[in-house]
C-alpha cells in the first residue's frame, strides 16, 4: 500500500463511516479499483483507520459523550456488539479478504438500499423531527436494540451506520437523535475493534506498513471533521432516501464491474 493509497482510502473512509452507504464496503472495494494486493495490512488499515473518523466524534462531542447517562446507554448499545463480535466474527472474517468480498459488499449495498427505501416509504410521514432533542431520551431498550440493529454490519457492506438508522426508524426515533446516537456508538464500537484488530495482527504488520495506517488515519479525521456537519445539517430537512438510491446504483455499478 503506498501514501497515494492510503491518502484515497482514508478519504473514502472520512466520507462513508458516518453515512449509512458502508465505509468497510467501500474500502473494500476502491481497494479493489486501485488493485491492492490483500494482505495483513490492508485488513489492519480498513479497521484502524476509523480511528480517525472516531476521534472526530470525540472532538465534535466531547460534551455529551463523556456524560454519565451517554456513557451508560453506549454499554448497554455495546453489549449485543461485543458478545456477536467474539462469537461470529473468527467464522466469517474471510468475507474481508475472499475473493468474493467484492462480490457480497457490492450486494450489500444493493440490498441495503433497498431496505432504506421501503423503511423510509412506511416511516417518514410517521416521524416529526421539529425542535431539539436530548440523548437522554433514549431509554436503555431501544439503545440496546440499536446495538443489535449494529450487529449487522458485521457482514461487509451491510454498513454500521445505516443498519442502525433501519433499525431506528422501525422504533420511531427522531432522526437527529438517532444519528447522534450512531455518532457516539461508534466510538467504543471501533476503539475496541481497532485495539482488537492490532493484538492480533501486529506481529504481520511491519514499519513500512504503519506509515500507510498513520497517513490515512490522519486524513479520515480531517475529512469526517466536515462530513459530520454536513450530516447533521442534512437530515434536518431530508430523509434517507438518496441513500438508499445511492446504494442501489454504486452496488450494481461495482458488481457489474467484479463480475
Amino acid at each position: 500500500m503506498t501514501t497515494f493509497h492510503a491518502i484515497i482510502l482514508g478519504i473514502v473512509e472520512g466520507i462513508t463511516e458516518f453515512l449509512p452507504i458502508s465505509s468497510t464496503g467501500h474500502m473494500i472495494l476502491v481497494a479493489r479499483l486501485l488493485q491492492i494486493p490483500a494482505s495483513s495490512t490492508v485488513v489492519t488499515f480498513e479497521i484502524v483507520v476509523q480511528l480517525g473518523a472516531i476521534l472526530a466524534v470525540v472532538i465534535l462531542y466531547y460534551k455529551k459523550l463523556f456524560r454519565i447517562g451517554t456513557i451508560k446507554k453506549l454499554i448497554v448499545a455495546f453489549i449485543p456488539t461485543g458478545l456477536v463480535g467474539i462469537i461470529v466474527y473468527p467464522y466469517i472474517k474471510f468475507l474481508l479478504t475472499g475473493q468474493y468480498s467484492a462480490h457480497i459488499v457490492a450486494s450489500m449495498l444493493i440490498l441495503g438500499g433497498i431496505i432504506i427505501l421501503l423503511v423510509e416509504k412506511k416511516y417518514q410521514k410517521d416521524i416529526d423531527d421539529g425542535g431539539e432533542v436530548e440523548l437522554s431520551s433514549i431509554s436503555y431498550k431501544n439503545a440496546f436494540l440499536l446495538g443489535l440493529f449494529q450487529t449487522l454490519a458485521i457482514i461487509p457492506g451491510v454498513s454500521r451506520s445505516g443498519s442502525m438508522i433501519i433499525g431506528g426508524l422501525l422504533l420511531r426515533l427522531s432522526r437527529k437523535l438517532l444519528i447522534e446516537f450512531t455518532f457516539l456508538l461508534a466510538v467504543p464500537t471501533m476503539i475496541v475493534a481497532t485495539l482488537y484488530t492490532i493484538l492480533k495482527k501486529h506481529k504481520e504488520l511491519s514499519l513500512d506498513s504503519v506509515s500507510p495506517i498513520v497517513i490515512g488515519t490522519v486524513v479520515s479525521f480531517v475529512v469526517a471533521l466536515f462530513v459530520i456537519k454536513f450530516a447533521l445539517h442534512y437530515i434536518r430537512k431530508h430523509s434517507f432516501t438518496v441513500f438508499g438510491w445511492y446504494r442501489i446504483i454504486i452496488g450494481i455499478i461495482f458488481l457489474l464491474i467484479v463480475l
